[in-house]
């Protein structure tokens, strides 16, 4: 594999163990609850009587992504290292709080220069306040205003960016109402758009989302979610043409366990309007997991399958390509170049223990394209290669090998690397070199 960059080199200082009844640490840091911890940093009153609490985290991360290849030999080799830090501070009193999490984001050696993943400088990632409304024993209402990372679902199509070095914010409003196994979130919100300099990112107009989001789960593990998302982008692009979007998801997912078995099954139908064009797209999500828990390193088999419609003829004055809106960073993997539009992909997996918080995956991914007439995007929603004059539909196929080695409970090592093979479609409209990427990564969660 051709690597363009020296390796880095990064000095993290390990936290103590983590006691038992700790909270998980999540990509969402505001979902944790240090409440009765009071250990370290967490916690802490701040006043007599321990009405005012304050917990603080801190998060650091180094990547380094090398490609041989990259767009199947249509863009320069490329490697570069991904920086970011992330303190937060969350300060509770009664039904008031206020959290607070700047970020520091530098890239080093990308090529063709940064984009809103890859770098912002110093700026503000999350800062918002709650107002903790209590309805009764079981019931609640969290109103909540300013600047937050928003996950919606399985992330498919609201998602935080976490695995970019650079997440996606939004500005604006927030309402959670829960009841028992009920949950609700009502949101009005303005896509962030991030700068490269120092303390200019800022909530824009230009892309606008508002949701309806509903989610049971009962007792027995089984959950089902149902929402309307409405989005607007002022100045969207599809294929040749630029225009204003407008657009409607409505999605039903069905999720849970069940003994050895879990599923997690999405289906997305859009419409709407593009530049004066009716919108007419779908798309269906599936992944499905068995598990072993008894057997020598705990193997789990894993098959995602997905479908997300694109554009027919050209002449048809109907726009079917899906769209993602807001996806999570690594749709289909941690180094695919694909993302979920104008496709149609299997992925089957399975997963390992090995021992000593060590965990190894192995995948295999196949992708076409759902309409000839139009091409394949990346995960952002760039078209990287044009419908062309092909029939064909299979892109390419991908294996991928990964391991993870929890050192700590707050530190986490990883490494990845995969080949993207290109298919008949490559073939026969352009360049059509195999990928070869590569990841490494350091990451800490206090």
């Amino acid at each position: 594999m051709m690597v363009r960059r020296g390796l880095a080199v990064v000095a993290i200082v390990v936290s103590p163990p983590a006691a038992a009844d700790e909270p998980a640490r999540t990509n969402l840091r505001y979902d944790e609850d240090w409440s009765g911890q009071e250990t370290g940093a967490k916690n802490l009153p701040l006043d007599a009587a321990g009405h005012v609490r304050l917990t603080l985290g801190l998060e650091a991360r180094a990547r380094q992504e090398s490609y041989a290849n990259p767009l199947w030999g249509d863009a320069p080799d490329d490697g570069y290292l991904w920086l970011r830090f992330m303190p937060l501070a969350d300060l509770r009193a009664g039904p008031v709080r206020a959290f607070v999490q700047p970020i520091i984001g530098y890239a080093r050696g990308v090529s063709g220069g940064n984009g809103p993943a890859d770098q912002t400088g110093i700026d503000l990632l999350q800062g918002f306040a709650d107002l903790n409304l209590k309805l009764g024993s079981d019931a609640q209402v969290t109103l909540r205003g300013g600047r937050e990372l928003v996950a919606l679902g399985s992330e498919r199509l609201v998602g935080t960016r976490y695995g970019p070095n650079i997440p996606q914010a939004f500005d604006g409003g927030r309402m959670i109402a829960t009841a028992g196994p009920i949950r609700i979130d009502v949101l009005n919100l303005r896509a962030v758009e991030v700068g490269q300099g120092d303390f200019d990112d800022h909530g824009s107009g230009r892309r606008r989302l508002r949701a309806i989001y509903a989610t049971a789960v009962p007792t027995r593990g089984l959950g089902l979610d149902f929402y309307w998302i409405g989005y607007r982008d002022r100045q969207a692009r599809f294929g040749g043409r630029a225009g204003p979007e407008r657009r409607e998801t409505y999605g039903l997912r069905l999720f849970g366990v069940r003994n050895r078995l879990a599923w997690n099954w999405e289906a997305m139908v859009q419409r709407g309007d593009f530049d004066g064009l009716p919108i007419r797209a779908w798309s269906l999500a599936t992944e499905t997991t068995i598990s072993f828990p008894e057997a020598r390193f705990r193997p789990r088999l894993r098959l995602r399958a997905n479908y997300a419609s694109g554009d027919g003829r050209s002449d048809d004055h109907v726009l079917g390509t899906f769209n993602a809106l807001f996806p999570k960073g690594r749709y289909f993997g941690e180094l695919t170049p694909i993302g979920p539009r104008n496709i149609v992909n299997l992925n089957p997996g399975v997963s390992f223990d090995i021992g000593q918080a060590v965990t190894v995956e192995l995948s295999a991914a196949a992708f076409w394209r759902a309409s000839s007439g139009d091409g394949i995007y990346d995960v952002p929603g760039k078209q990287i290669a044009p419908a062309g004059s092909s029939a064909e539909k299979h892109i390419g196929s991908q294996i991928e090998l990964g391991a993870t080695w929890q050192a700590a409970p707050a530190l986490s090592l990883s490494g990845s690397l995969a080949r993207f093979g290109a298919g008949r479609y490559l073939r026969e409209t352009g360049r059509n070199a195999a990928i070869y990427m590569s990841g490494l990564e350091a990451a800490y969660k206090f």
